[in-house]
């Protein structure tokens, strides 16, 4: 059973742990973005290196209190907020968020699990190397937090997951005892890959400390271009022929319906549109190319061969870095959008990609069934994630629609596991999605996981009530 992390243990951190190591728990550390949760106060600790960290799970695993891992805060689904059960202690990495060494030849870096997300691309920049990791909120998201939820983003078609992109870890295991898995080998088959669990574990099996994480040459020119589609089928088609042009070199293939432009036009008009007429259908097509190619040329290409194919009625080809800028923050605002508009319900799901187009028309004849709501449905087209949100009519407010949400999320996980899909995508389990991962969540798959949670973590201290019941 978990003990608090009340005034009795605080005396005992205070006694054994370095000055600093504890701080004042802010609301910062008690919120998530969505506002659906609300942390316990707790106890705040930000050591200074992976010994401090390893001396604070020691004494946290001994007195058999729980540990919430907390990184940039950016998680939507209320990994980094523990709202129930005893208070535990809040641990921070944002004091270890140093670039311990970068290996150009080798196109590695090596960084401390509280690195900024933007300041690990920066690194890589000015090294004239890439990290292709690419999310909305890389200003303040954590390298640590990015693989503990196995963090996506819209690179994820030509680099991968965050878990693509990690070579070694180092970590504390729920014992204390520390892994010096800080490994930069392409090839390493010594047995289980403990690099691997820990990775997308979120918090509930060790505390990830740094990594060793891969790079990518910089592609010599990069473009964007935006193409009206027909349908999202058509978009599949569009985007088939793309990789039939320039194979590896997508770099995004992101899929944006008319109620996203809407919304934008309703809620931030100062971000540009490029169509008089927002279409119902559109893509963002970016292309890195090697040296020697020209995108814009390319992507003219995807545009008159899709034209001549009937997948493509119109669209524009960015012809400066400000254009391409602007077909990106037309993109990145669309979450923003979504949030003043207010959802009454949201999903990130993924699909197999030849099931899109059919789960399009089938979750929105039955969300049509229950009330006259307005669906957003966009996002990673090329590797089959999707946000799927429900809104209310224009004019309307979410809280008008409490009670039929679970009905909603029902319609929309139903119709994704029935075709093969899963209900956490990019953004992860955490606490929001406990119960739906044991609803749909394989028996086998979901005894395993217990059976390894209970073997690492048998006390269950390391961030109680995520991921599993």
């Amino acid at each position: 059973m978990l003990q608090p992390a009340d005034e009795t243990f605080e005396q005992v951190l205070r006694a054994q742990l370095p000055e600093g190591a504890l701080r004042d728990v802010s609301e910062a550390y008690l919120e998530e973005p969505r506002g659906r949760f609300r942390g316990k106060p707790g106890l705040l600790a930000a050591p200074r290196n992976t010994e401090e960290v390893s001396q604070l799970v020691r004494l946290c695993s001994k007195a058999s209190v729980g540990i919430v891992p907390y990184g940039g805060g950016t998680g939507l689904v209320a990994g980094q907020v523990l709202p129930n059960g005893p208070a535990a202690v809040i641990l921070s990495l944002e004091r270890m968020a140093g670039i311990r060494a970068l290996y150009p030849e080798e196109n590695v870096i090596v960084a401390e699990a509280g690195a900024v997300l933007a300041d690990l691309k920066s690194a890589a920049h000015a090294a004239d190397r890439l990290f292709p990791l690419s999310i909305a909120s890389e200003g303040t998201a954590q390298i640590g937090g990015n693989l503990a939820t196995n963090a996506g983003g819209v690179n994820v078609l030509r680099y991968g997951n965050a878990r693509d992109l990690c070579l070694g870890l180092e970590a504390v295991l729920p014992d204390g005892q520390i892994w010096h898995g800080l490994t930069r080998l392409r090839k390493d088959n010594a047995g289980y890959d403990l690099r691997n669990l820990l990775i997308g574990s979120e918090g509930t099996l060790g505390i990830i400390t740094a990594a060793a994480l891969k790079l990518f040459p910089r592609p010599a020119s990069v473009g964007a271009a935006l193409l009206v589609v027909e349908s999202p089928k058509a978009a599949l088609q569009l985007l088939g022929i793309a990789r039939d042009h320039v194979a590896e070199g997508i770099s995004a293939f992101e899929l944006i319906a008319k109620t996203g432009l809407e919304f934008l036009a309703e809620t931030m008009p100062q971000v540009r549109q490029p169509f008089a007429e927002p279409p119902n259908w559109m893509v963002l097509v970016e292309y890195g190319l090697s040296a020697g190619q020209e995108p814009a040329e390319k992507l003219a290409q995807l545009f008159e061969e899709g034209a001549a194919g009937g997948l493509v009625t119109d669209g524009v080809v960015a012809q400066s870095q400000a254009q391409h800028n602007a077909f990106w923050a037309l993109r990145e605002n669309m979450p923003h959008a979504n949030r003043k508009v207010g959802s009454i319900a949201s999903h990130d799901i993924s699909l197999p990609l030849a099931e899109i187009p059919g789960f399009f028309e089938a979750c929105g004849s039955k969300l049509a069934s229950l009330g006259p709501f307005r669906i957003n449905g966009f996002g990673h087209l090329g590797d089959g994630n999707l946000h799927y949100n429900v809104f209310p009519p224009r004019g309307k407010s979410r809280e008008m629609f409490d009670a039929v949400k679970p009905q909603v999320t029902r319609v929309v996980h139903d119709c994704v596991v029935e075709r093969g899909g899963s209900v956490a995508a990019e953004h992860g389990v955490g606490r929001l999605k406990v119960d739906e991962i044991a609803r749909y969540g394989d028996a086998t798959l979901l005894s395993a996981m217990r059976a390894v949670k209970s073997g690492l973590d048998p006390k269950g201290i390391m961030n109680p009530g995520a991921v599993l019941s």
